[in-house]
């Protein structure tokens, strides 16, 4: 009897252990809105190198921004969080900590949180100043197939091929 209980103990604490994960996980769906693509132009401001998504902190420079920008003088900004894939996704891709240092000037296509109060956003591609182009979505359930995911080879058409 004891054995039993204690199998079916230890099936209980690994069946919640296994599903932590995905109860703690989001899908592009449920926090973005694919139908409310935003095209970002600013400078990085920080990175958070973190699992289990990469956020880009960005400043846009905005005639009615908040704050002084960090790296445009002068300027008034906004600052936006993107979010990209996971730091291991995004150094298969060539996209690394140097890649995106503080005041790169980037170009994020992607897609705004469903709360449009927020300055957040998933990003489809950033784009370099020397024209670079790379992949830094997520994907997956309620994500747009917009041809901008490698792993989407054929499939969509729009934002993800061309340029600006």
């Amino acid at each position: 009897m004891r054995t039993k209980l204690s199998s079916l103990l230890a099936g209980i604490g690994l069946a919640a252990a296994a599903s932590m994960p995905a109860i703690a996980h989001h899908a592009f769906g449920g926090e973005f809105d694919p139908n409310k693509p935003v095209l970002l132009k600013g400078k990085i401001i920080t990175i958070e190198w973190v699992n289990p998504h990469a956020w880009i902190h960005l400043e846009i420079p905005k005639a009615d921004g908040t704050t002084p920008c960090q790296y445009t003088p002068d300027a008034k900004c906004e600052e936006w969080m993107v979010e990209g894939g996971t730091p291991n996704t995004l150094l298969r891709r060539g996209i690394t900590k140097e890649s995106l240092a503080k005041g790169t000037e980037i170009v994020v296509d992607g897609y705004q949180t469903r709360d449009h109060s927020l300055s957040r956003a998933n990003g489809r591609n950033v784009t370099f100043p020397d024209g670079r182009k790379l992949f830094l979505g997520s994907s997956g359930t309620g994500a747009p197939t917009d041809g901008a995911d490698p792993a989407d080879a054929g499939r969509g058409r729009g934002r993800g091929r061309g340029g600006f």
